[in-house]
């Protein structure tokens, strides 16, 4: 499992390691790289003050915002939280500055967005420099299906026999479009007109493209961006987090209620007028962008790391041949069919436990105590709730500078366990609905 959790994260900074690709690809995971580090922005690919700052070995600083002061009080205990950091504790980090810790712009932006919730900032302690390694969630697909596999006992049979028909079925309706999205990552196909709506039309069928989709836009946003606010971003050497989530906010009306990717599905026109609301002068390139960029992610993303990218076709799929050729793609199918289920909230502390804690280990070993999402090192950062080190935990306020002040320590108990699913966005949204009649 080790080799699955070394696949699903992605390095940077002037020291790491580049990634290979599956074979054939047209342009090599390190060719990308090289390009992405050319914008305006991609210098913080390499040394940004997140990468610098997580990385150092000195302590470092994380805010979260909670709803749930008054049970982390009563219980003096924290728990993990499912999400694209796979257990960790969702925040971002915080500079020492004066006298406060000055939060990154995303970290703003969860303040502004977010307030009637409560402010905890952490100070862990690395007991060594840490790697440059993020979380890299678009490319746990190799984990989610190792751990089906696993623990396929805790289905029905006939659940079992649903969830892997279902795949299937959805990958074999959405092949001609994932085809053509290889010949395209292989060089053998130029980017067709009406690419972004047939993808807009995929998404539905495999709601895993959703997720590509929307980390490809604000990628192409974050790093090409050259507003007043972006540069103002890049004195502080931080990547501007407010422009995807304006995109994301805008594009799907429900993201406020759960932030759910598999929602994000703009047509061309559309995702036009979506980031000419974000940043006008970046709309007349984002449709290429998306057009080269986007194949090579999926086929990164879906493909096993070794496999012939020429040799593969999602025409008359089977299980077996997609466990073989493009785990990742059947491993985030699998996922979002279970959770979408209405048994998910029983298979929750069995499949998603068994991630969080696979994870935590991975990070365990190599001494990681806050991860971050590696998709792009853009601000998002977690937790690790298993460190042995543990963390010193304070309540802050926000006082008129901007800068949050620690007011009172708690003395918390991390457990690494997963919080119950009520107590989690996915599970507010779920429960606010009508159960299903066979729930």
């Amino acid at each position: 499992m080790n080799i699955a959790w070394e696949n699903a994260h992605t390095g940077y900074g002037p020291d790491a390691d580049r990634p290979t690709t599956p074979g054939r690809l047209a342009v090599s995971e390190a060719q990308w790289r090289r390009r992405l580090e050319e914008t305006p922005n991609g210098w913080m690919l390499r040394a940004g003050s997140l990468l610098e700052g997580m990385t150092s070995g000195k302590p470092v600083h994380v805010m979260h915002t909670t709803t749930y002061l008054k049970e982390i009080r009563r219980s003096r205990q924290l728990y993990q939280a499912a999400g694209c950091l796979v257990g960790a504790l969702y925040g971002a980090p915080l500079t020492p500055e004066g006298s406060g810790l000055r939060p990154h712009n995303l970290g703003t932006w969860l303040l502004e967005s977010k307030p009637c919730t409560h402010t905890l900032v952490f100070e862990i302690t690395p007991e060594r420099p840490v790697p440059a390694k993020g979380v890299n969630y678009l490319r746990l697909g190799e984990a989610h299906l190792q751990i089906y596999e696993a623990y396929r006992d805790f289905l029905t049979p006939p659940e079992d026999q649903a969830f892997r028909q279902d795949a299937i079925l959805r990958v074999n309706q959405a092949a001609p479009f994932l085809d053509r999205m290889m010949a395209m990552a292989l060089g053998e196909l130029p980017c067709p007109r009406h690419f972004l709506d047939e993808l807009a039309r995929a998404v539905p069928v495999v709601p895993f493209l959703g997720y590509l989709y929307f980390e490809v836009v604000a990628e192409y946003l974050m790093l090409h961006s050259t507003s007043a606010a972006t540069k103002a971003c890049g004195e502080s050497g931080e990547l501007n987090n407010r422009l995807y989530k304006q995109l994301a906010f805008s594009a799907v009306e429900s993201m406020g209620h759960l932030f759910d990717l598999a929602l994000f599905s703009p047509g061309r026109d559309r995702l036009l007028e979506l980031v000419a609301s974000v940043e006008p002068t970046l709309a007349s390139h984002v449709v290429a962008y998306v057009g080269e960029r986007l194949p090579h992610v999926f086929a990164t993303a879906a493909l096993a790391l070794k496999r012939d990218a020429a040799s593969v076709t999602f025409r008359g799929a089977t299980y077996a041949r997609l466990a073989r050729d493009a785990p990742g793609l059947l491993g985030q199918t699998l996922f979002r069919l279970m959770r979408a289920g209405p048994r998910y909230p029983q298979l929750f502390p069995v499949f998603e436990q068994a991630k969080a804690t696979g994870v935590s280990a991975y990070w365990n070993t190599e001494a990681i105590p806050v991860p971050f999402n590696g998709v792009i090192p853009k601000g998002e950062v977690g937790v690790n709730l298993a460190w042995p080190g543990g963390a010193r935990t304070w309540i802050a306020e926000r006082c008129p500078s901007g800068l949050l002040r620690p007011t009172e320590e708690l003395d918390l108990t991390f457990v690494p366990r997963l919080a119950d699913l009520r107590e989690t966005a996915l599970g507010r949204a779920r429960f606010a609905l009508p159960r299903p009649a066979d729930y």
